[in-house]
């Protein structure tokens, strides 16, 4: 199959989150069963840098709202997958890849690209596989303004992959300019131009990256107003547990880690890197503390104000070392400085992120940290399992699809979780995970051996893609 991959981000070359890691892993993924892919990305400034490398592919003018503009198309090889990048200067070479006033034009400016560089390049894929709002009014544009052109537009297929029902680029109602059509309800949602909605509404199939997080976006209470489209699109709607990339997350292999090590070797490599993470963050090292780690955005979807209710009485009285990464909300990020400035020898934090030290923490943890008000797949928790590092999370979305609860009578489990999105709920299911590891030494190591042989890999992910595909197009 020809699939052309359509991402606002994409590692290693810009990145805000998980987006950007998927938009590399399964596209190389999918190579390996042997689909012909390429990515489409637009060009920011970061990527400059390798410009002297890329192959210049074309140009395109774009008419669209009144305003005309000219995108080059620039393709470098990465991983053995051709990467396109889309510049325009204007649009694209800027600080930030979000947050600008004029995001609505820019990001239907990549989606006209995305189109028109396929008769540009005069090459067209069978499947476009589109992510979140910012292509997800290419299925609109491609309906309304190519299919008709020739049979290479005409037989395209697209896919549009929620990656986080809440972000949905809603914008005023004369962004619908952009759009070179009379109005059209299909990208309309509360009197306001949604890209997302247009999506759900025009992609030949949908899917999001968990199968319960599938269910719970057609529910009042996840599904961000878009439950009802979803609902009338269910036949086509399926989810799909993203993976992780093991050649970058393996323990046995990672260069990161001060000691790589197994299944067989856990506490041996776990004890070293505990040992270095500790000196680095200059807190106690009493090697008989398990190591609990927090590592992700400080935004309330992760469950950071169920964390600054709770987490201060388990600090106090839990018999463990905590280091807590990320950036995000300035309220979360003060909470973090304050556990650490209290409680100097048993807190640490790093506010920002570091991908070194992120290897480093998860190979050190005994426990991670997960209780996510709404979590679409979360890939901490998978990265955690795979190094040893039992995640307590709130049963929701991928963490529920992910993490099996510890269960005292028959062992089985390769965590702990919790249903009710409740401080107290949360603290009492660290408590009991920190009275496991303390007086049940054999239970908890059988869980950590539990958790590390779970399969979580691109390949499972690929596969399932690869048949969603396949259905698309009818084979």
């Amino acid at each position: 199959m020809k699939i052309l991959f359509c991402s606002s981000e994409a590692f290693p070359f810009s990145k805000t989150g998980g987006l950007a890691d998927m938009a590399a892993f399964l596209p190389k993924s999918l190579k390996k069963l042997g689909h012909e892919v390429r990515i489409i990305t637009p060009y920011y400034p970061g990527i400059a840098k390798h410009h002297e490398a890329m192959k210049k592919l074309g140009s395109a003018t774009i008419t669209f709202g009144g305003l005309q503009t000219i995108v080059h198309y620039f393709m470098l090889e990465h991983d053995g997958i051709p990467y396109i990048f889309v510049q325009n200067m204007h649009y694209f070479e800027r600080d930030q890849l979000y947050g600008y006033n004029d995001d609505a034009e820019r990001f239907a400016c990549f989606s006209y690209a995305v189109l028109e560089g396929m008769r540009a390049m005069e090459d067209y894929p069978q499947i476009l596989h589109l992510n979140d709002w910012q292509t997800a009014m290419i299925p609109y544009l491609l309906d309304e303004h190519y299919r008709h052109r020739n049979d290479g537009y005409f037989s395209i297929h697209t896919l549009l992959t929620i990656h986080n029902l809440e972000y949905q680029g809603s914008f005023d109602p004369y962004v619908s300019r952009f759009f070179n059509t009379d109005f059209n309800y299909t990208y309309v949602h509360f009197d306001r131009v949604n890209f997302l909605k247009a999506g759900i509404e025009r992609a030949t199939k949908i899917n999001t990256v968990s199968p319960t997080y599938q269910q719970e976006v057609m529910t009042l209470e996840h599904g961000f107003s878009l439950d009802g489209a979803l609902e009338g699109r269910k036949d086509d709607f399926i989810g799909i547990l993203n993976g992780i990339d093991e050649s970058v997350f393996n323990p046995k292999t990672d260069h990161h880690l001060e000691k790589q090590y197994g299944v067989r070797d856990v506490k041996s490599g776990k004890r070293l890197n505990k040992e270095w993470i500790l000196h680095h963050f200059d807190l106690d090292v009493d090697m008989a503390m398990p190591l609990v780690v927090y590592i992700g955005r400080l935004v309330s979807q992760k469950g950071i104000n169920l964390m600054s209710r709770a987490l201060e009485e388990v600090v106090e009285y839990g018999n463990a070392r905590f280091i807590l990464m990320g950036s995000g909300n300035d309220h979360y990020q003060d909470f973090f400085r304050y556990l650490a400035y209290k409680y100097p020898k048993k807190v640490a934090h790093y506010i920002g992120f570091n991908e070194a030290i992120a290897h480093k923490l998860y190979a050190a943890a005994d426990i991670f940290l997960m209780p996510s008000r709404f979590e679409p797949c979360g890939l901490g928790q998978l990265i955690a399992m795979k190094y040893g590092a039992l995640p307590v999370v709130r049963e929701t979305g991928g963490l529920k699809d992910t993490v099996s609860p510890y269960n005292q009578f028959s062992g089985d489990g390769t965590g702990f979780s919790f249903a009710n999105y409740d401080p107290y709920d949360f603290k009492e299911k660290l408590f009991e995970a920190l009275s496991v590891y303390h007086e049940q030494k054999d239970v908890w190591d059988r869980i950590v051996r539990q958790a590390m042989k779970q399969d979580f890999s691109l390949d499972r992910m690929a596969l399932s893609y690869e048949e969603l595909y396949q259905t698309m197009l009818g084979v």
